[in-house]
């Protein structure tokens, strides 16, 4: 509320009612009237002014997209959601969507957004799981198994999952972890202090402190790639289509039609996280 100072008062001086040319032994002439009337309309128009952008602030900031970055969408428009699908029954062990990840994002070596498990179930029941290296695993050097003693045997992809109630936001005690417009779980870099809470509070191991920069890091889907419409370094890189990624909220998409048409799994659905990262094929050893 803004304030405004009455110039005069009591004794018979000018100001000293609402109406100061009309009190009683006030001599004011016609200019100096005319004058304050004018001052006190536009400090009225200043004091609505301020209240009306206190109670009805703007929505939307000059030459920011409207429902959120690149959302390209109208003010009463929600933004685009989006979701991942990885099909292990595709997945060979590549490599390349590591490869492809570590240089779209600079990830540091011995460390990863994303990374590949090999799970072998045995026929006497056991099962073998092995991380796929960089390079991938045909030609790697891995141990030969008995093909004979294999029961099957699959890949699976494994990043962040985006989950809807993340525990990572929950723990951050600067609020450096959040979920954006369109359902991203990002990291904002600027405002993180490395205390690396959020990194124990991921139940899924997809978090870690980056020694180059002394902050959280994870996959974030490409969320920048993405808003340029672009798929996910990973999804693009994969040979033979294992990783999926667009948007849910459209019924046309392949995602949508994927995942309408045949069941999918998230990993510890127990824990009540909701990921928004979903699989084909996999089993309970995985989930």
């Amino acid at each position: 509320m803004v304030e405004l100072e009455v110039i005069g008062g009591a004794n018979g001086q000018c100001g000293g009612s609402s109406d100061p040319c009309e009190s009683a032994g006030c001599q004011c002439d016609s200019a100096e009237s005319d004058s304050r009337r004018q001052f006190l309309q536009q400090a009225s128009t200043f004091a609505l002014g301020a209240v009306s952008l206190t109670l009805f602030p703007v929505s939307v900031a000059e030459g920011e997209p409207a429902g959120g970055a690149g959302g390209g969408l109208g003010t009463d428009a929600q933004p685009p959601m989006y979701g991942f699908l990885v099909d292990t029954e595709k997945c060979i062990g590549s490599g390349k969507c590591l490869t492809a990840c570590r240089v779209e994002n600079d990830v540091p070596e011995g460390y990863q957004r994303t990374w590949v498990e090999r799970y072998v179930h045995f026929k006497d029941g056991t099962v073998q799981v092995d991380l796929v290296p960089e390079t991938g695993y045909a030609g790697s050097d891995q141990p030969p198994i008995d093909p004979e003693q294999v029961e099957r045997a699959y890949f699976v992809p494994k990043l962040c999952n985006h989950c809807e109630d993340a525990p990572c936001n929950q723990v951050c005690p600067v609020h450096a972890s959040f979920t954006s417009p369109e359902g991203f779980e990002l990291i904002d870099t600027e405002r993180c202090i490395g205390c690396a809470y959020c990194v124990q509070a991921c139940p899924y191991g997809t978090r870690f402190i980056n020694p180059d920069t002394g902050t959280a890091d994870k996959c974030t889907w490409c969320y920048h790639r993405v808003m340029r419409d672009e798929d996910p370094a990973c999804v693009e890189a994969c040979p033979v289509g294992a990783r999926l990624f667009g948007r849910v909220d459209d019924p046309d998409s392949e995602i949508s039609q994927r995942i309408a048409a045949i069941p999918t799994s998230v990993l510890k659905a127990h824990l009540g996280t909701h990921p928004k990262t979903r699989y084909l094929g996999i089993s309970d050893e995985v989930t």
